[in-house]
């Protein structure tokens, strides 16, 4: 079995209010989300509102992100502040220059770890070897958030990715994509694509994976729900085929 599936909040990037979010989920039939600064500022005292409003309807905040780590720790206090706050172990993450020291301080501050987050092959931390230099330098509270359609981006399969590195893997963003021939990605509900889910699935369910799955779909962003709806059964399959 797979943990509970959640949803990236930028899925509902059009839909600002916990209000207007919180039933979507709902249709979806899930209960957990993954907040993005879309719908929640850490370092705003008005965030507890928001938080309460989720965890007044029964849904679980499961991670933070992606956020950008760099030099300016007083900035990432208030984001591992915001995850004690809130209960989740893992943060979504992006380093910038000066960014390992500080995250690195914090995670042994707090108890807390951050989950890099590959977003293609144009990122600096998009690439296989980009990741295996950055964890080769860091400790065990430095790991990977696996984006699985970026990863194909980059041209590596994210089931072998998942394998190289799964003892940093913290965190997955399930994510599929076609590319044209110019090599443009496109979203496509999870499995219709390039990922293979099944694979990735088995995979996650042998090693026991214990910590946030995020589904994230970025095409329909006025009707993201329908998309949304079958990217959750085809989980459930892939998950009843495991």
């Amino acid at each position: 079995m797979l943990p509970p599936l959640g949803i990236q909040s930028w899925c509902f990037r059009e839909f600002k209010k916990p209000e207007q979010v919180i039933p979507m989920l709902r249709e979806c039939g899930v209960d957990r989300i993954e907040l993005c600064g879309v719908h929640i500022n850490p370092a705003d005292p008005a965030m507890e509102h928001v938080l309460k409003a989720y965890n007044d309807a029964g849904i679980t905040v499961s991670s933070f992100g992606v956020h950008g780590f760099g030099a300016d720790e007083a900035a990432a206090r208030k984001v591992f502040e915001f995850a004690c706050k809130a209960d989740f172990p893992t943060i979504s993450a992006d380093l910038q220059p000066g960014g390992l020291d500080v995250v690195e301080k914090l995670c042994a501050e707090y108890g807390k770890k951050i989950a890099i987050h590959n977003h293609g092959r144009h990122h600096r931390l998009g690439p296989v070897w980009a990741l295996e230099d950055l964890f080769a330098q860091s400790s065990p509270n430095v790991g990977l958030c696996l984006d699985t359609a970026w990863m194909l981006d980059s041209g590596s399969n994210p089931v072998d990715v998942a394998k190289k590195f799964k003892d940093r893997l913290c965190g997955l963003h399930v994510k599929d994509f076609v590319f044209d021939r110019a090599g443009r990605p496109e979203d496509v509900v999870v499995g219709e694509g390039n990922l293979d889910l099944n694979g990735l699935v088995a995979f996650l369910t042998e090693m026991a994976f214990a910590g946030y799955v995020t589904l994230e779909y970025e095409g329909d962003a006025s009707n993201p729900v329908p998309a949304l709806k079958q990217c959750v059964a085809a989980i459930g399959k892939a998950v009843a085929k495991a």
